[in-house]
């Protein structure tokens, strides 16, 4: 076996659509267990509390920061995607939705 849906991963690609459909390429996240000192985990959940972003991604963050500041980080890497509330829309008053 190679890891496929036999052993709770996803389905090989393309298995179960029909010939000739093509789907859009959209490339997903790799999931990576990652095995961490509790010491370590606790800080860095701590760390990633204080800047209100999960433990998840706060490691993304930090790894990602590593890769730049090494010359490593590839080219083609999809940028963050942005943190916080959706700015506000233009039909939306001042002081926010109404309801």
């Amino acid at each position: 076996m190679t890891g496929g849906a036999e052993r709770g991963g996803r389905p090989p690609e393309g298995a179960g659509a029909e010939p000739g459909a093509e789907r859009p390429r959209r490339r997903e996240r790799k999931q990576v267990l990652l095995r961490l000192d509790p010491a370590v985990h606790d800080a860095l959940a701590g760390w990633a509390a204080d800047e209100l972003r999960s433990t998840n991604a706060q490691i993304d963050y930090l790894l990602r920061r590593a890769l730049t500041e090494a010359g490593r980080m590839p080219r083609d890497a999809r940028p963050l995607p942005r943190r916080g509330r959706p700015p506000r829309s233009r039909e939306d008053p001042p002081g926010g939705p109404r309801e």
